[in-house]
């Protein structure tokens, strides 16, 4: 992971986002929402331009602000995200109307985990990006995967963890986070054994894994 003053270097080079975009992120710090970071989700939304999926799967809206990122920077692609908190569901919901991407970002409130059925009617999907609870990623995973149009992509966020996945797992002061990166480390190390799917982990932001088809 880059060091605090490359960081905030790398930061400094990011055009200004919209200044509704801008207030999200302000909210986000200030109540301690979980979004993507600065540097992390400017590589998600080049990955996905190159790529124009036309319709992308998300599971983990929070208050909706990299599906809305997504919308912003691919005006042609429809966006499938599902939410497991209440509250956030509709804060996303608010600022998906205020954007005026309602018709494009379709929210979905309920457990991932027991959603297939309802989000089939909306597959096959061209990407999907896993940005929710930690240790359920393998799940999340297998559960969409089989969604996935031919040439489908999977973005998954955080999965580096702030760079403890490298770290002696005794360094780490709770049974609780001992867990999580150890079903972190192993979801990633799975990920490479995947005969079907190619994987590569980049380092920017928490860590994002792109897996692909072979």
């Amino acid at each position: 992971m880059v060091n605090e003053e490359v960081l905030a270097y790398l930061e400094n080079l990011i055009p200004d986002r919209p200044q509704y975009v801008e207030q999200m992120e302000n909210f986000a710090k200030q109540n301690g929402v979980p979004i993507m970071e600065k540097t992390g989700i400017e590589v998600l939304l080049l990955l996905l331009s190159m790529q124009q999926p036309k319709k992308i799967l998300e599971i983990g809206t929070a208050i909706g602000y990299s599906a809305i990122r997504m919308a912003l920077k691919l005006p042609n692609t429809e966006i499938i995200t599902i939410e497991l908190d209440e509250e956030r569901f509709h804060q996303a919901n608010q600022h998906i109307k205020k954007m005026g991407l309602d018709k494009r970002i379709h929210t979905v409130y309920g457990d991932a985990l027991n959603a297939s059925e309802n989000i089939k009617k909306f597959a096959p999907f061209d990407a999907l990006f896993i940005d929710a609870t930690k240790a359920k990623y393998a799940k999340f995973f297998q559960i969409y995967e089989p969604m996935l149009s031919e040439n489908g992509v999977i973005y998954t966020d955080n999965v580096l963890f702030k760079g403890t996945v490298a770290r002696d797992r005794s360094e780490l002061t709770t049974r609780r986070q001992r867990t999580l990166v150890r079903k972190l480390d192993e979801f990633n190390q799975w990920l490479y054994t995947l005969d079907s799917y190619e994987t590569t982990i980049i380092p920017v932001g928490d860590g994002i894994a792109v897996t692909k088809r072979k």
